[in-house]
C-alpha cells in the first residue's frame, strides 16, 4: 500500500467513524478514490499537482457521462479538503482547477398515471386469485409497497429500511430516515392505501415482530431493493406494460403529479426530502401539459375576437 492508497484507506474510516456517512456513500467513496488511485503514476501525496488532478478529469470526461463525473470529482475535492484539514497538504491542489461543466438536464422519467392504476390492479387480482395462503400473502405485501412508493415518493432505500416502529397506522403517518440521516414525517392521505397496510401489517405480524423492519422477505428477512425492482417487474410483464418501470419512477411521477395539481414546489420538496429546492425544480421541466392546459384555458388571447 502507497502513501496515497493509505490516506485514502484513512480518510474513509474518518468518513464512516467521525462523520457518520451511511454505507451507501461510503461505498461510492471507496469506489472513486481506489480508481483515482490507481489511475495516476503519482504514489506520494505531496507529488499530487494541478496537472495531476486536470489530467485525471480529462479522463473521466472521455469515459463516463456528466452525472458520473460530477459525482467523482465531488468525492476527490472532499478527499482533497479532508487532507487540507488535516494539515497533511499545505496548498490544496484543487483550488486553482476549474471543474465547473455543463451538465445536460436529464428529464425524469414518470409512469402514466393510468398505467399505475392498471399495475396496481394486476397486483390485486394476483392477491384475489392466488392459489395459496403463501401467493396470497405475498401478492399483499407487494400490493402494499407499490402503494406506499406511490403514495409517498419515498425512495426504495428508505423503504426498505422503514422500521416497525416508523409507521403508524392510527393516525398514518410515516417517520422517513432520508440521505444523512435527515428526519421527515409524511402523512398517508388515502384509506384504501391505509387499509392495505393495515392488512399487510396484520398478514405479516410475526416475521416484522421478528425482524422489526416493516417490510421482509419471504424469509422474514428485511425486504431488500433488488427483490423490489424483480416484483415489479414481475408485475410489469403480468399486465402486458410495455415501459420499464423502475421503483425511482414512482417517486418521479408522485412529485410531477403534484405539481401539476397545483401543490406548491416548496410542499414537494419538503416531501421529497430535498435538501435543496434546485433539485425539486427539474421537475417543472416535466409540467409541459400543465402549462399548456393554463395558457389555453387563462391566457386572455382566448377572449379576442379577431375576423
Amino acid at each position: 500500500m502507497n502513501d496515497i492508497e493509505l490516506h485514502i484507506k484513512n480518510y474513509l474510516s474518518y468518513c464512516t467513524l467521525q462523520k457518520r456517512l451511511d454505507n451507501k456513500t461510503i461505498k461510492a467513496y471507496r469506489i472513486d478514490l481506489t480508481q483515482f488511485a490507481s489511475h495516476i503514476t503519482e504514489t506520494q501525496l505531496t507529488s499530487i499537482t494541478q496537472d495531476t488532478l486536470e489530467l485525471y478529469i480529462s479522463h473521466l470526461h472521455q469515459n463516463y457521462q456528466p452525472k458520473t463525473v460530477k459525482r467523482k470529482i465531488a468525492s476527490l475535492k472532499a478527499l482533497f479538503h479532508y487532507f487540507e484539514y488535516k494539515g497533511l497538504i499545505i496548498q490544496n491542489p484543487f483550488s486553482k482547477v476549474q471543474v465547473k461543466f455543463r451538465e445536460p438536464v436529464i428529464l425524469p422519467k414518470t409512469i402514466p398515471l393510468q398505467t399505475v392504476e392498471y399495475l396496481l390492479k394486476t397486483i390485486y387480482t394476483q392477491q384475489t386469485n392466488a392459489k395459496t395462503a403463501h401467493q396470497r400473502k405475498n401478492a399483499l405485501r407487494d400490493a402494499a409497497v407499490c402503494e406506499l412508493l406511490f403514495a409517498t415518493g419515498m425512495r426504495i432505500s428508505e423503504l426498505c429500511s422503514l422500521n416497525a416502529n416508523d409507521i403508524d397506522l392510527r393516525d398514518g403517518t410515516i417517520l422517513i430516515f432520508g440521505k444523512g440521516s435527515k428526519e421527515r414525517r409524511l402523512q398517508l392521505g388515502n384509506t384504501n392505501v391505509i387499509d392495505t397496510l393495515k392488512s399487510y401489517k396484520n398478514a405479516f405480524f410475526s416475521e416484522i415482530a421478528n425482524c422489526h423492519n416493516f417490510f421482509v422477505n419471504q424469509s422474514g428477512r428485511p425486504l431488500s431493493d433488488q427483490t423490489v425492482r424483480r416484483m415489479i417487474t414481475k408485475y410489469t410483464n403480468l399486465a402486458a406494460i410495455d415501459l420499464h418501470i423502475t421503483p425511482h419512477m414512482f417517486r418521479h411521477t408522485f412529485a410531477t403529479s403534484l405539481l401539476e395539481a397545483d401543490v406548491d414546489i416548496r410542499y414537494i420538496q419538503e416531501m421529497l426530502g430535498h435538501s435543496s429546492i434546485n433539485i425539486t425544480e427539474i421537475y417543472t421541466h416535466v409540467a409541459v401539459s400543465k402549462q399548456r392546459d393554463i395558457l389555453a384555458s387563462k391566457h386572455p388571447r382566448k377572449d379576442f375576437t379577431i375576423s
